[in-house]
């Protein structure tokens, strides 16, 4: 900055250029709110449960029912309904931490978004058949059959369901290494995953143009995804993440959908996906998280894709999602606590949940990541994810100096940052079919 006051990337009024990562913002009590959290989530579910086994309309509202009427809904072409919801009324606000917080419809600051010229998805299916008015957020409803295909473990729709192993994992036998540092990965259980890891900075932003597929999913209770992560905090404990999910559970269809997920202690008792527990603040009133996107990308054929960010505002600690060039809402810094302030982790890539992945004694699940083939095919066989960019510290969009190719399980699934020419950027392919000869 130069010549007189302005405004420093910590949003106060400075002369001085306060390095991005030293920016102050306020901490929460983590443990209570995780607790506060977790109850709160398990009584709305429990309530909506109720509702739904005295009503026989499956497209009765869910827990914000009170907030909607008949006439402020969206009936789309392929069965959802959106919901149009006062913006002061979302779930998000039934959050401990959130119950007198002051909506921000904007960030503070916008970088550039770095996006490609490939064709990208144009639409969510929803937007075909009507749109929500000012002042109003789409959110998709949960239909009867979804929440009671969870009677069983209630408090885990919307999360990924009792645990193999109900530990955070803080130690690590596998590793990657950057720049001579060696740098550790933390598995979780029942998750597989194939990625692109940065690493070396105080990350404060992340983009990518993830390449949309619909990959078979075997089982109802399990799931694909092709996303971003942001990570911080012992064991990568707290994420941020966004991207596609295949999840016929909670959807109840094979579509690909938008998502975003955060959880403070690796998926164990925080966060969930989209709406369904508070948290994510929407100020969009163009995009629904849990929509079906398309049009799909065909092997051999045209491919789509979808462009992501995720950027973190330091005069609130909050971090914003953008889908395309819509500014979707923000996961809020009063909800948070190690990534308040930064990520020092960045993936790019998929993940299969399933409870038989990494299992030496049973068979391999055949759920697919990507587009089922493995990252080797390719461009127009393989899924990919271009266009990489990072944001370090000193707010400098470009891609990431320091990236390692990491696959969990190499023979179900597996990851390929490939470079086609020395001038040219990589393109990170990845995915796999599951279950194959090499991976029973």
């Amino acid at each position: 900055m130069t010549g007189g006051r302005g405004r420093n990337w910590c949003g106060q009024i400075s002369n001085e250029k306060v390095p991005y990562h030293e920016c102050s913002v306020q901490y929460v009590n983590f443990e209570d709110l995780q607790r506060q959290v977790a109850e709160l989530t398990q009584r709305l579910l429990a309530q909506n449960m109720e509702m739904y086994r005295d009503i026989d309309d499956w497209s009765s509202p869910p827990t914000y029912d009170t907030y909607v009427n008949d006439e402020d809904l969206i009936e789309s072409e392929d069965g959802d309904i959106i919901d149009c919801v006062d913006i002061y009324k979302q779930p998000a606000f039934d959050h401990p931490a959130l119950r007198n917080h002051t909506i921000q419809m904007r960030p503070s600051f916008s970088f550039p978004n770095g996006s490609s010229d490939r064709p990208s998805v144009p639409f969510q299916t929803w937007q075909k058949s009507g749109s929500c008015p000012e002042g109003t957020i789409p959110i998709r409803r949960v239909r009867r059959e979804e929440l009671l295909s969870s009677t069983a473990s209630l408090e885990h729709f919307g999360r990924d369901g009792p645990r193999t192993s109900p530990a955070v994992n803080t130690t690590s036998e596998l590793f990657v290494y950057h720049n001579g540092s060696k740098i550790a990965i933390y598995p979780v259980p029942d998750h597989s995953t194939s990625f692109l890891i940065a690493t070396g900075y105080n990350f404060v932003g992340a983009r990518g143009d993830i390449n949309v597929w619909s990959p078979r999913v075997e089982s109802s209770d399990e799931y694909t995804t092709a996303q971003i992560w942001l990570k911080n905090g012992l064991g990568d404990i707290e994420t941020l993440e966004a991207g596609w999910m295949v999840n016929p559970k909670l959807f109840g269809d094979a579509k690909p959908r938008l998502f975003g997920r955060w959880t403070l202690d690796a998926y164990r008792t925080t966060g969930c996906i989209n709406h369904i527990c508070p948290g994510f603040i929407q100020t969009s009133k163009k995009v629904a998280l849990g929509a079906a996107v398309q049009p799909l990308s065909v092997s051999g054929g045209q491919q789509y894709q979808m462009s992501i960010r995720i950027d973190h505002d330091p005069s609130s600690g909050s971090w914003w999602l953008a889908y395309g060039d819509e500014t979707v809402g923000y996961f809020p810094g009063s909800i948070l606590n190690y990534l308040q302030r930064s990520a020092t982790k960045v993936h790019w890539g998929g993940d299969v949940y399933s409870k038989r992945v990494k299992k030496e004694n049973s068979p391999h699940t055949a759920t697919a990541m990507g587009s089922g083939d493995f990252a080797n095919g390719l461009w127009g066989v393989a899924s990919y994810i271009e266009k990489i960019r990072i944001v370090d510290g000193y707010l400098l969009l470009k891609y990431p100096q320091w990236v390692s190719n990491f696959s969990e399980e190499p023979n179900c699934y597996t990851a390929y940052n490939y470079r086609k020419n020395p001038a040219d950027e990589p393109i990170f392919y990845f995915g796999g079919p599951g279950r194959n000869p090499n991976c029973p």
